[in-house]
């Protein structure tokens, strides 16, 4: 929840489920908290200061703003700090000295526990202005008492760049706009591919690029690879999709990603083709037609209930069948029916899967035809 305009945030919470964003996004948020007419603080920014090492005091001075940034990181347990939020606290009701406002910022917040959260909390409701607190939180939720704490008076910057692709995409787009190096279609295309869930390491990727060609240059794709390093996960519809469209050689390339650098394990990439198909079976022994029915039938939302819904239509009853067949007899062969490795089990899995999508339904035999 947002404060009213006329009362600027003093707290602000960067949240999301990358830490190497998080970091990034708290970065950005402290270089513009930091430039020239800062105050009252916003928030967002696109440039990056110097980077602060941890429990550090620098001083940062912009247009005639004077600005303190201290840093504490909460390590993670078992390496706990009880000392850490004693600091935080000394540090933001202290008045700056010789600057005008101090900034501390707290990383890694949730590795927080009940104790050091409920401590913190108790002194948020009193008021530390001109200084600035903000909180950095990864892959986890803000610890209750200091969710409940922030919430009149802070900002909350989401980092994640989403779940579904379309959310992805837009966010590297995004990205991609205010990036130091300009990228040609073909080299943001190989871009995405290669990054696949892997989507974190692009700030990263684009610093190294504007080191290597200099701010402002257009990177083409043969000028892009040779810094691409090792291939991200794939996300798992970008399998559903392949097995769909029939496409056999996509369709085992994306499974070899999702094992390899996607770190799933067998099972887990069964249970997403279970669900897959899964949800065609139950279409096709019910009486839906349309999306909206589909979706709430699946427990899914609009758009993969419907393309569900369409890929169940294409295969019919019999291969929707054998498609669940095939799934079933890979688990068995998982746990020790075939003497095969766990990586050929999926491949031969997922290659007939894509081929029940290429095969044409057999034409009913009539008069003076044969049936196949």
């Amino acid at each position: 929840m947002s404060p009213p305009p006329s009362t600027p945030p003093t707290i602000f919470i960067v949240k999301g489920s990358e830490p190497a964003l998080v970091d990034r996004g708290v970065s950005l948020l402290v270089a513009e908290l930091t430039s020239p007419g800062a105050s009252p603080p916003t928030a967002g920014g696109t440039e990056r200061p110097d980077e602060q090492g941890d429990d550090t005091e620098g001083a940062l001075g912009q247009g005639g703003l004077f600005v303190a940034v201290e840093e504490h990181r909460v390590p993670a347990p078992p390496n706990g700090d009880e000392g850490v939020i004693g600091a935080v606290i000394d540090a933001l009701f202290t008045p700056p000295f010789l600057a005008d406002r101090r900034i501390i910022v707290l990383r890694d917040a949730e590795n927080l526990d009940a104790t050091q959260a409920g401590e913190l909390a108790s002194r948020l409701g009193e008021s530390f202005d001109p200084n600035i607190l903000v909180i950095a939180v990864a892959a986890k939720s803000l610890p209750a008492a200091l969710a409940k704490a922030t919430k009149a008076r802070s900002r909350e910057i989401e980092t994640s760049p989403g779940a579904s692709g379309k959310a992805r995409t837009q966010w590297m787009t995004e990205q991609l706009q205010v990036a130091p190096v300009h990228l040609e279609p073909t080299a943001r295309q190989l871009l995405e591919r290669h990054l696949g869930e892997d989507i974190s390491r692009l700030p990263a990727l684009l610093n190294v690029l504007a080191a290597a060609y200099g701010e402002g240059a257009r990177v083409s794709q043969a000028e892009l690879v040779p810094f691409l390093g090792e291939e991200g996960g794939a996300p798992p519809w970008d399998l559903t999709n392949a097995l769909d469209e029939g496409d056999v050689k996509t369709a085992v390339a994306v499974a070899h990603r999702l094992l390899g650098s996607g770190g799933r394990h067998p099972f887990q990439l069964l249970a997403t083709l279970h669900r897959h198909y899964g949800g065609m079976l139950r279409l096709d022994g019910s009486d839906v037609t349309d999306p909206a029915a589909a979706a709430s039938l699946l427990g899914m939302s609009p758009y993969p209930a419907q393309r569900v819904l369409a890929q169940a239509r294409k295969l019919g009853p019999e291969r929707v069948a054998r498609a669940v067949s095939l799934i079933a007899d890979a688990d068995l062969d998982l746990r020790g029916i075939v003497d095969w490795p766990d990586k050929l089990v999926i491949e031969v899995l997922v290659a007939r899967l894509a081929q029940l999508a290429k095969i044409r339904p057999t034409a009913p035999a009539g008069p003076g035809r044969r049936g196949r």
